[in-house]
């Protein structure tokens, strides 16, 4: 789940869904008929299996790389009497013995990435609606900006306000809040059959 939550909301490369047939993650703990197994020995068991193995290995490493941490956000050394490994190999090559080192590549090699998904979420927020193909010009702006700006929020904020698809959104509110008998003006009447149509 947090492997997923980083691809999803920092990185902007969610998995896709999981096939209806994919086996539960319960089922591959049961073939460690011995022990209780750590979450990191299921997941490769799981991972194992092709239906599993695309997406998990996009996931797992982010995932297993935040397991120190347990449900609570407390500091942990082992997992069901085992140490814990928090190192792993990103799909994209770059290897790290633990969260210092994943959240140093993460600022500096994906950087372009974490920009491009909190400009799309912000858009998004902004513009009342998801995006469109048309919206690629002003995100990939932003993206720039951003990075010439070392990721200054302030940056973002002006590059979304400022920006087409925010300046020439319509307004719902001006087309429908009026006073019963009240007419439109000529811009406002071209704009409600506009919306209409």
């Amino acid at each position: 789940k947090r492997g997923l939550f980083i691809l999803e909301n920092i990185l902007g490369t969610p998995a896709p869904p999981a096939p209806l047939d994919v086996p539960l993650l319960e089922d591959a703990e049961k073939e460690f008929k011995d022990r209780e197994p750590t979450l990191r020995e299921v997941l490769e068991l799981h991972r194992s299996k092709p239906l599993c193995g695309a997406c998990h290995s996009r996931m797992d490493p982010l995932g297993l790389a935040l397991e120190s941490f347990n449900a609570l956000g407390l500091w942990r050394e082992k997992e069901r009497g085992q140490p814990i490994d928090p190192a792993g190999k990103l799909i994209t090559g770059e290897t790290f013995t633990g969260i210092r080192e994943l959240k140093r590549i993460l600022a500096t090699e994906h950087r372009l990435d974490f920009y491009r998904c909190l400009t799309e979420k912000l858009m998004t927020y902004a513009l009342g609606r998801g995006l469109e193909y048309y919206d690629t010009e002003a995100i990939d702006r932003i993206v720039g900006q951003l990075d010439q700006s070392d990721g200054r929020f302030s940056v973002l904020l002006k590059g979304v306000i400022e920006s087409a698809p925010f300046q020439k959104r319509r307004h719902h509110s001006s087309l429908t809040a009026r006073e019963p008998g009240q007419t439109l003006s000529p811009t406002a009447r071209r704009e409600s059959a506009a919306a209409s149509n």
